[in-house]
C-alpha cells in the first residue's frame, strides 16, 4: 500500500513500511522488492502518460480529400486543441503536384506570408481563432488541384519543439448550372396592387452564373424582362398577373441553358393609376 503527494505533473510515491514489497520470510532471505526502483518506475510511467496526453491534444484534425467548385472556394480543415505550455511557433501550408512541392502559405513571428504567386489574396487562414489552422482557398482554378500539407510547429516551456502534419487531397471541378429555382419575396405570388415584390432566381455550379428572367410560358413567346437574378417588380398592376420563368447558364456547362418551372404572379385589387415602372426592357423572344 502507498501513500502519494503529486509535484507537478510527476507523481511521488512514498512506501508504507512491512507492507510495500514481498512477505517477510522473503525480505529475509535477500528477495526484496525494491521500493526506489518501484517509484522510479511509476514515475516513469506517469511521465510517459502524460507526454502522450498533451501530444494527443496537439494532434492536427482534418480530412483526407475536398472536393471544389471551379471558381468558388473551399476550406482545408487543419484544427488541434491548444494546451497550456505549447506555444504555436511556425505553420506552414505546402501543396504537391506533379510530383513537385511549393510552400504556399507561411506564418511566423514575423506574420503571414503567400509565397507562391498563383495564390495571392486567394488564401488565407484565421488569424484570432485558437487552433484553427484551416486554410481557405478562393477562385479556385483546375490547377489548385492537388495534395496540401498542413504542418504545424510548436515550442514548450522547456524549449522542446514538435511538429505535426496533415494532407488532403484537392480536387478541382467544373460544374455545370443546375436547374434553377424561384423564390418569391415577402408577400409570396399574391401581391396587392401598388405593390412592390421581387422574385429570385437561384441556380448552383461552378460561378459565374448568368440569370435572364421571361413574362410568358416556356416553348412560346416570351417577354424579356431581366438579365439579374433578381427580378423587382415595382407598383404593381391587375395586368402584370401571369406566368414568369428564369433561365440560367454557366461556361462550364458548354452552353447549356437550365430553365426553371414557370411560377404564377397574381395581382389583386384595383388599377393604381400611376405608371408601373418594371425595369423591363421590352424584348420578345420567340422559343
Amino acid at each position: 500500500m502507498t501513500k502519494g503527494r503529486r509535484k507537478g505533473s510527476v507523481l511521488h510515491l512514498h512506501s508504507v513500511p512491512g507492507v510495500w514489497g514481498l512477505s517477510q520470510s522473503a525480505r529475509k532471505g535477500g528477495q526484496t522488492c525494491g521500493t526506489g526502483r518501484m517509484g522510479e518506475a511509476v514515475q516513469i510511467v506517469v511521465f510517459v502518460m502524460a507526454f502522450v496526453t498533451c501530444n494527443a491534444l496537439l494532434d492536427l484534425t482534418g480530412v483526407h480529400q475536398v472536393q471544389g467548385t471551379w471558381m468558388g472556394s473551399v476550406t482545408l480543415p487543419c484544427t488541434y486543441m491548444p494546451s497550456d505550455g505549447f506555444t504555436q511557433q511556425t505553420l506552414i501550408w505546402s501543396m504537391e503536384r506533379d510530383h513537385s512541392t511549393s510552400t504556399i502559405f507561411r506564418r511566423d513571428y514575423s506574420g503571414d506570408h503567400v509565397l507562391l504567386s498563383q495564390f495571392r489574396n486567394r488564401v488565407s487562414v484565421p488569424k484570432h481563432i485558437p487552433g484553427d489552422a484551416s486554410l481557405l482557398i478562393e477562385n479556385l482554378e483546375i490547377s489548385d488541384s492537388g495534395h496540401y500539407t498542413c504542418q504545424v510547429i510548436w515550442r514548450t516551456k522547456n524549449n522542446r519543439v514538435i511538429t505535426r502534419e496533415v494532407t488532403t487531397a484537392v480536387k478541382v471541378v467544373k460544374v455545370a448550372a443546375t436547374k434553377p429555382i424561384i423564390r418569391a419575396g415577402k408577400l409570396g405570388l399574391t401581391v396587392p396592387a401598388g405593390a412592390r415584390t421581387s422574385l429570385t432566381c437561384e441556380a448552383s455550379g461552378s460561378p459565374p452564373i448568368s440569370y435572364r428572367w421571361f413574362r410568358g410560358t416556356p416553348g412560346q413567346k416570351a417577354l424579356l424582362l431581366s438579365r439579374q437574378a433578381e427580378l423587382v417588380l415595382d407598383s404593381l398592376q391587375p395586368s402584370d398577373t401571369g406566368k414568369y420563368y428564369c433561365e440560367a447558364e454557366n461556361r462550364a456547362g458548354a452552353g447549356a441553358v437550365q430553365q426553371s418551372d414557370t411560377v404564377e404572379l397574381t395581382v389583386t385589387g384595383s388599377p393604381v393609376t400611376q405608371q408601373p415602372t418594371l425595369g423591363r426592357s421590352q424584348n420578345t423572344r420567340p422559343l
